[in-house]
């Protein structure tokens, strides 16, 4: 009895194992996201600790100068729509202070793109200072070919 009883356990484990993913999915729980970022950088962090509250898996590396620009633009980011940190989730690149709903966004409409961006730094975005003060600023869908359109307009505040 002792045996079944293990083995019931053990296939019972795994059962939770195998459709835990599934369920935090359901529940709106995003994946993992790695952030590559100038060590020296505050704003950084503070855009990570957001993503933490928003519920994200976050890992960080710490890259520098030029490392951190061949990193983006080996991976589709145009110098135009570049910022001080860049991230990966699911297949998709996040170039700068994007908002968490915005990358919830992409992950449920999956569109055909490189990722998201918002160009510079600009205050009032995620990480860059209150956002009862912001300055307008527009989140950016970067295309395979390098294009770009407005995926969210935020409005100053």
């Amino acid at each position: 009895m002792t045996d079944m009883t293990r083995r019931s356990l053990l296939v019972g484990a795994a059962s939770l194992a195998a459709t835990a993913p599934a369920a935090l999915r359901a529940q709106g729980a995003a994946p993992g996201i790695h952030v590559l970022k100038d060590p020296n950088c505050g704003c950084c962090m503070a855009w990570v600790r957001i993503l933490r509250d928003a519920g994200f898996e976050v890992t960080t590396e710490d890259s520098y100068g030029a490392l951190l620009v061949r990193h983006k633009l080996d991976n589709g980011i145009p110098p135009a729509m570049a910022s001080c940190h860049t991230a990966e989730i699911a297949g998709y690149m996040i170039e700068g202070h994007v908002p968490a709903s915005d990358i919830r966004r992409l992950l449920r409409e999956r569109p055909d793109a490189v990722g998201l961006a918002v160009p510079g730094m600009p205050y009032g975005s995620p990480g860059m200072g209150p956002e009862d003060r912001r300055e307008a600023y527009d989140v950016f869908l970067i295309r395979r070919d390098g294009t770009t359109e407005v995926f969210t307009r935020y409005a100053a505040a």
